[in-house]
């Protein structure tokens, strides 16, 4: 329903492949921060990924009790989702956000297809601004 949002102008004057950057970044930090809400109150709820009982319900507590052996895992399974994003980015036919491969079963004159992608998009600045509420509030 928002369709081309652009309040700061920053796609003035861009590339194509400068824009293509910019909805990829977008799309995967509106990934991350739709994860993120989730966690956010599975944790405040109780609910531990590791079912670490020993935790706060907190979830900023929860973050500074975590050991450096967690820490590390996260870090270490940061960079390898990055690695791996980069390397499939060297497919063929890649399309930005496209991580699974759904273009091949599809294309952009699917109304519900642009529909899906629309809704993920729009979903995705949701949630930025929702954990930005979240971070507010605590």
């Amino acid at each position: 329903p928002l369709g081309f949002f652009d309040l700061l102008g920053f796609s003035k004057n861009k590339s194509d492949e400068t824009m293509q950057h910019y909805r990829e970044s977008e799309l995967k930090h509106g990934r991350v921060a739709m994860a993120a809400c989730l966690g956010w109150y599975l944790n405040a709820a109780g609910v531990h990924p590791a079912f670490n009982s020993e935790l706060s319900n907190n979830p900023l507590e929860a973050a500074q009790q975590l050991p450096a052996v967690g820490w590390l895992q996260f870090v270490l399974g940061c960079g390898a989702i990055e690695w791996l994003a980069e390397k499939i980015k060297e497919r063929p036919g890649y399309k930005a956000g496209d991580f699974l491969g759904a273009a091949y079963w599809t294309d952009d004159s699917d109304e519900l297809w642009v529909g899906y992608q629309n809704r993920e998009i729009n979903n995705g600045r949701l949630a930025m601004v929702a954990f930005m509420g979240i971070l507010a509030l605590m």
